[in-house]
């Protein structure tokens, strides 16, 4: 067996990336024209992406050879800080402070700068997850109402979602979803998420239309909002996966 790759029980394919081993995931798509390779945003696998007639193990000779980038990938991702008392927690861009007190009330309190949470320590990171999923749902469904309206549609159905590779998606029924992680992210770079979404609602595509709608309803900063997406996009996935 190569010794760069292993079968695992649990997991089909394992890398071996200088000592931490990945599981390799392999996916066959019908639109897909060529082989594509990433690292999952929080760094617990590798993904691949290739044609239905692609071989499997043309994929994974293609891993073996970028291995170093892999690795590179890797060692350039931000490390997870702890969710405890005195650490942080990116909220709408800013770093707030986690005040951690078991005798306090459970339900987190937002003021100057500090978060304020009680509770058992244990349970500490599911409530704070929930608080983040309660207040992007509040922004998201203002957000999408102000592009609505500027764009001179009707709201549609709104839900939150968890998607590892996507920040957000318009079904053909008008129904739109927003990865909740987005209210860690600056301001502009949740409502430009937003806003692309309701800019779907006219054109469902990508074409030149589209980018002309999506500029008039969100404006100069777009360029601005998906630079930051780009390169801190992986740091929302820290926290909570």
């Amino acid at each position: 067996m190569l010794d760069w790759l292993r079968r695992d029980p649990h997991k089909e394919r394992v890398i071996d990336l200088g000592g931490k081993e990945l599981p390799v995931v392999i996916r066959r798509l019908d639109r897909a024209r060529r082989l594509t390779m990433r690292l999952a945003s929080d760094g617990s696998e590798v993904r691949i992406s290739i044609p239905r007639w692609t071989r499997t193990a043309e994929a994974l000779a293609f891993a073996h050879s970028r291995r170093d980038w892999l690795a590179r990938q890797l060692a350039s991702l931000p490390i997870a800080e702890p969710l405890a008392h005195g650490g942080t927690l990116r909220f709408r861009g800013e770093a707030v402070v986690l005040c951690h007190d078991p005798a306090a009330p459970r339900r987190p309190v937002l003021a100057e700068g500090r978060l304020f949470v009680g509770g058992p320590e244990l349970s500490l990171r599911p409530r704070l997850k929930r608080w983040l999923e309660s207040e992007a749902r509040e922004h998201l469904a203002a957000d999408l109402a102000t592009y609505c309206d500027k764009a001179g549609q009707a709201v549609p159905l709104l839900a939150l979602s968890s998607a590892r590779r996507r920040w957000g998606s318009c079904a053909p029924d008008g129904s739109i979803r927003i990865n909740w992680r987005l209210i860690m992210a600056p301001d502009i770079v949740r409502r430009s998420v937003v806003a692309h979404e309701v800019a779907h609602l006219l054109h469902f595509d990508h074409s030149p239309a589209f980018h002309a709608c999506l500029t008039e309803l969100f404006g100069s900063e777009l360029r601005t909002a998906n630079r930051w997406l780009k390169d801190h996009g992986r740091e929302l996935y820290l926290p909570f996966g």
